[in-house]
């Protein structure tokens, strides 16, 4: 009997978990996919949906990356007890035309093996000075894995200084996959550091910052259900 009911409590915790994954799909995920889509299928009709690259809302620290629109934020969850960990730009062009500007002066490494990713050291966080940070990109390369990333930076390249509005590369849509393709646009998340000088592992959540206050925009998934990341036009 305790194992009947132990495989009953397991079956009503995993239909439950089916039940949440069901509810944030149709509900506000479900339309920030469905936004993806409607842009990404005629993105010329959508160009207010747009922030232009290297501009600068009211008194934000960071310029934008790259032109585009802001489809998916940081703490989307697209499977249960996972939660994005930066923002996707999505700009509707092909591979390698959309331009990735660097968006504070700080010094970049790629290390070996990247094909489509860099991150930038930021040695004094704008916001918490005395804090180190790292900027994160990647989706710089096409389908194959052939690197979008400026020939400036190498593979190996390390703690090279860059400043606010270098090019960095162009939007690609590496998966990681060869030949499975993700759509064309820029991943960037705000990582934190280790507290000896490395960066902590982007792909966990609890490693990367919250990027709205950096670019003064509504970039945090949990309270930004359904509005298009846009400067206000008080920051204009």
């Amino acid at each position: 009997m305790k194992n009947r009911g132990k495989i009953l409590f397991g079956a009503a915790a995993a239909g439950v978990i089916i039940l949440v994954g069901i509810y944030l799909y149709r509900g506000y995920l479900g339309r920030r996919s469905a936004s993806v889509i409607t842009f990404l299928r005629a993105p010329a009709e959508h160009a207010n949906w747009r922030i232009s690259a290297l501009s600068r809302c009211g008194e934000a620290p960071f310029r934008f990356p790259s032109e585009g629109y802001v489809g998916y934020l940081w703490g989307d969850s697209f499977r249960p007890f996972h939660k994005h960990q930066g923002i996707d730009i999505f700009t509707g062009t092909d591979v390698g035309v959309t331009p990735v500007y660097a968006p504070y002066d700080g010094y970049l490494t790629r290390e070996e093996g990247w094909k489509s990713s860099l991150i930038i050291r930021v040695p004094d966080d704008p916001l918490n000075p005395g804090t180190q940070i790292w900027l994160y990109m990647t989706h710089l390369a096409d389908p194959q894995g052939i690197s979008l990333i400026s020939e400036a930076f190498p593979a190996g390249t390390q703690d090279k200084p860059v400043h606010t509005g270098d090019l960095l590369g162009y939007q690609g849509n590496y998966s990681g996959n060869p030949g499975n393709p993700t759509g064309v646009h820029l991943h960037f998340s705000i990582v934190r550091d280790d507290g000896s000088g490395k960066y902590l592992n982007e792909l966990e959540f609890a490693n990367t910052l919250d990027p709205s206050p950096y670019f003064n925009l509504p970039l945090n998934g949990k309270s930004n259900k359904d509005t298009i990341p846009l400067c206000s036009s008080a920051d204009n």
